[in-house]
């Protein structure tokens, strides 16, 4: 088992903020780039309203 303070982390490209590896992430990690819901909810109205 991994520690907490061991997890990878990446940084989210909508809010710049850390955010660390989840459970739910395990088989897609490479492909995350979006710390919440929130952030991808951000970045699909900032491809509609271009």
């Amino acid at each position: 088992m991994i520690k907490k303070q061991n997890l990878p982390s990446k940084i989210c490209i909508i809010c710049e903020r850390p955010f660390t590896w989840r459970k739910k992430w395990e088989k897609v990690w490479n492909e995350v780039k979006y710390c919440s819901k929130k952030c991808k909810k951000i970045k699909v109205r900032k491809i509609e309203n271009n």
